[in-house]
């Protein structure tokens, strides 16, 4: 594990504890209210979640879904095992992104939201999603990333450092780029902007 690997994870360890009252005013704002159709969208029935956290979305997956659930942060994954219920199959894993051990084509959905921000190498993570997606399979992503907005580009470029070293997240990625040079179709992605342009509802299906 590189070092900034290492350093992003301890980080995440280090504030999951105060990880849900940080979120807490973004998540009433406007992403509480997309993580049901995040899961809405699913399609098929082995379904991977890609940075789990504390495990927001696992109250919204229905009982008749085979879930692997990976985050890099063994203290993140603590808090998500609280709240998975007996009824579900939800399989929860410490694992990186960047390096997933699962074969190619294992699932029919994969899942993210509000990852992408925090992984240290954002294009190698979805290289390895794409990998491990079905092809034919979907992609459903609900991320922040920056404002393509001259001004508001550059104030979130200067001001990236503040989150980014309190608990590791980028506020300044450009996701929609990142995904076309992981090797997604252009034609393939499609997203809607939920505030502003720079939270985004990202669906894509998978072409191999």
């Amino acid at each position: 594990m590189s070092d900034k690997n290492k350093t992003i994870k301890k980080r995440y360890n280090r504030i999951s504890r105060v990880y849900d009252l940080l979120e807490k005013p973004m998540e009433a704002l406007f992403i509480s209210k997309w993580r049901e159709t995040l899961v809405d969208k699913i399609e098929g029935n082995k379904i991977l979640e890609v940075g789990v956290g504390t495990g927001k979305n696992i109250a919204y997956y229905p009982e008749d879904l085979d879930i692997t659930a990976i985050d890099f942060s063994k203290a993140m994954l603590e808090k998500a095992k609280k709240k998975v219920k007996d009824t579900q199959i939800i399989q929860l894993i410490e694992m990186d992104v960047q390096a997933l051990t699962f074969a190619d084509n294992t699932f029919d959905t994969v899942i993210t939201s509000c990852v992408f921000c925090s992984v240290p190498d954002p294009i190698k993570g979805l290289k390895e999603i794409r990998r491990v997606c079905k092809n034919g399979g979907k992609i459903i992503m609900l991320e922040h990333m920056r404002s393509d907005k001259k001004v508001t580009g550059k104030f979130m470029d200067l001001i990236n450092f503040i989150p980014l070293h309190i608990w590791g997240a980028n506020i300044n990625r450009r996701t929609i780029g990142n995904l076309e040079k992981a090797g997604f179709d252009e034609e393939a992605i499609e997203y809607q902007d939920i505030w502003s342009d720079i939270v985004k509802f990202i669906e894509i299906k998978n072409k191999k």
